[in-house]
């Protein structure tokens, strides 16, 4: 079986329809339909269904995706392995929130520009569910907050950044005092069920600070509008940019020590694609650096 009728057959899955898949293969849709009609003679099976110029993948379609998925990454596998002379292959990554859109593409940036034949493979998700997802090898490495418990002996940690908590209010309260704010203004909270929103809460306990809480979520773009527009202040680590455009916000350090939020890498030791992690942590640091200047 080709393999290469196998990423035809994901592609067209993921976009929708042949001619968007087509754009992606840089090939003719009719290329597609032959690959994909080739494929399920060979399999016996009808794995698309065709209604005008969209597609859905079939029962039978559904069945196999995953294992096609699979395959083709063990095919990369095999790539990053056997080539000696290059870099290439497949990285299997997870990226919480802030990293994905702060961290992450500049990291992503230099890595494309050394290592040309690598890919990415990016799996956005809470840090708890990637440290899993990393320890159980379904992941090679992912960008994450730094876990409250000991790692286990199969994976390792690099820290990239330090993220110190401050308070977030509106531009006019510039130069208040930040335990006077939290206790008087109304609060929105920072998820305590997630590992940076704990040490949020810590901190007002440990100063006995018992605020006027009005939200509660996890997205700290979002509680960024929210201060903006008035509806409170928060207490939150001072994420990496970009933030949201526009905002009329000041951010005002704490009085009183805090522990920082920290955000680095975890990986398995044991991952096949040892030397795409490698590369990972070395363009990682270099990418930290170049922000610390």
């Amino acid at each position: 079986m080709e393999t290469q009728f196998l990423n035809t057959f994901v592609t067209v899955v993921d976009q929708g329809s042949m001619a968007a898949a087509a754009r992606v293969l840089n090939v003719t849709p009719a290329a597609v339909a032959q690959q994909l009609r080739t494929l399920e003679r060979e399999l016996g099976a009808t794995l698309i269904a065709r209604v005008g110029r969209t597609v859905s993948v079939t029962e039978q379609g559904s069945r196999i995706l995953e294992r096609a998925r699979e395959m083709l990454r063990a095919v990369a596998d095999l790539r990053s392995v056997a080539n000696d002379s290059a870099v290439s292959g497949e990285l299997r990554l997870g990226a919480c929130p802030t990293a994905l859109a702060g961290m992450l593409p500049d990291v992503l940036a230099r890595m494309v520009d050394a290592f040309p034949q690598i890919n990415v493979f990016i799996k956005p998700g809470y840090s708890v569910d990637l440290y899993r997802a990393v320890e159980a090898g379904d992941l090679d490495a992912a960008v994450v907050l730094q876990a409250p418990f000991p790692l286990p002996k199969t994976c390792e940690w690099l820290l990239l950044r330090e993220e110190p908590l401050i308070v977030l209010a509106p531009k006019s309260m510039a130069g208040r005092d930040p335990h006077e704010l939290l206790a008087t203004q109304p609060l929105i909270r920072y998820d305590r069920n997630q590992w940076g929103g704990r040490q949020a809460d810590d901190y007002l306990r440990a100063n006995g600070i018992v605020p006027r809480e009005r939200f509660e979520l996890n997205a700290l773009n979002a509680i960024a509008v929210m201060v903006d527009r008035g509806l409170g202040v928060s207490l939150v680590p001072d994420w990496a940019q970009p933030w949201p455009e526009g905002l009329q916000l000041t951010r005002i350090p704490l009085p009183q020590p805090a522990v920082p939020r920290c955000i680095g890498i975890v990986w398995s030791r044991s991952s096949v694609r040892v030397r795409l992690v490698t590369v990972l942590l070395q363009e990682s640091k270099k990418a930290m650096q170049a922000k610390s200047r």
